[in-house]
């Protein structure tokens, strides 16, 4: 029995060396340079990794201001706060998140 199982792994291990995967073929990074510049194309793949670092920083930052957000009507629903201070709360948040996407869209520019 276990010289079958042998058999039958080899027998696959053979046969699966013969299916190639077909690889999709890397993106160049949004600066294009030419392919035998290695400094410049790992200068490119930095700089889009920082925009997508950037717009992960964006993401966070709305989820946080979403929360706090919910947790602001949900106080001021049980009546601990004022829903003024929930209204600056939101307005506050919203403009400190305009800033920081401005400001993330700069630094991209600037990389």
């Amino acid at each position: 029995m276990k010289s079958v199982i042998k058999k039958s792994i080899l027998l696959a291990g053979l046969a699966g060396s013969q299916a190639m995967a077909a690889l999709p073929a890397p993106v160049a990074p949004s600066t294009a340079p030419a392919g035998t510049d290695w400094l410049g194309i790992i200068e490119g793949y930095i700089k889009d990794g920082g925009a997508v670092i950037g717009l992960f920083i964006a993401v966070a930052a709305f989820l946080w201001l979403s929360w706090i957000v919910i947790s602001d009507i949900n106080e001021a629903r049980r009546g601990k706060k004022e829903w003024a201070e929930v209204g600056l709360s939101a307005v506050v948040g919203a403009a400190g998140l305009l800033i920081i996407s401005y400001f993330l869209g700069q630094a991209s520019g600037v990389i």
